[in-house]
């Protein structure tokens, strides 16, 4: 009963939301021609829908796979570096330098490198999602309590138990908390590359949109890309709840 008020109240306020901007858009408060009504919005979804759907799903599927990789990448190293001493003393810098280095500066190497296509989409994606994952999991590794490691060892438990039984477990929550991060920042990767790139798919969609100040048009496909980007946090969420049963 609770969910069901809550559900109720987030989408009364969203309707409301949607009456004001109607509203203000219909009164004169705002210019249509940066800012269009929802109806025109909807209206303008109707009219480019087909391509911008067929769009999507080229993007989402170049999203997913540089993320399979960002993740599988981000989280073995960061389980690697975060549990070796040395090797974190040595790698750890760089991981942090290449975090902090604005990404974009790297797109026009890949482009050259690797052409235009789905490749450089993919391989830029892949690098914006790996740090914050990475690195999120390095710190989880490095601050889970050794008492339990010690006593797990104590045991006789091998090095693949203590990971399974006791390292795993304690660095869930960071390995999906990056996760929830990390496919944020490859669909970013992938629209900046469609955009700036001139790749298929929906950043370049928008792009081109945007030149021919098709605002309606704009912003229906805005509200595609944010519906998939939210759709995929949720779904996270899901899983992150779940996996949090499992851990207690």
């Amino acid at each position: 009963m609770e969910r069901l008020r809550t559900v109720g109240a987030q989408a009364l306020s969203l309707a409301l939301l949607l009456a004001a901007w109607e509203g203000a858009v219909r009164a004169g408060l705002a210019d249509p021609l940066f800012v269009p009504a929802p109806s025109a919005v909807a209206a303008a979804f109707l009219g480019i829908g087909p391509e911008a759907l067929r769009l999507f799903w080229e993007t989402l599927a170049k999203t997913l796979l540089a993320y399979g990789l960002a993740v599988g990448l981000g989280v073995g190293c960061g389980i690697v570096v975060g549990s070796l001493r040395h090797l974190y003393d040595v790698v750890n810098p760089y991981l942090v330098a290449g975090y902090a280095i604005p990404k974009i500066l790297l797109l026009p190497w890949i482009v050259l490198i690797f052409g235009i296509g789905v490749t450089p989409a993919v391989v830029y994606a892949t690098l914006h999602g790996f740090f914050p994952i990475a690195l999120l999991v390095i710190g989880g590794v490095r601050d889970v309590d050794r008492t339990p490691i010690l006593v797990a060892r104590s045991m006789g438990a091998t090095t693949w138990q203590v990971y399974r039984k006791v390292i795993l477990p304690a660095v869930l929550p960071s390995v999906l908390a990056g996760m929830r991060l990390g496919i944020i920042f490859c669909l970013l990767g992938v629209l900046l590359v469609e955009m700036f790139a001139g790749v298929r798919g929906m950043g370049h969609l928008l792009s081109g949109l945007a030149n021919a100040f098709q605002a309606a048009e704009l912003f229906a496909a805005t509200a595609l890309v944010s519906a998939l980007s939210i759709g995929i946090v949720v779904g996270l969420e899901v899983l992150n709840r779940r996996l949090g049963r499992w851990r207690g």
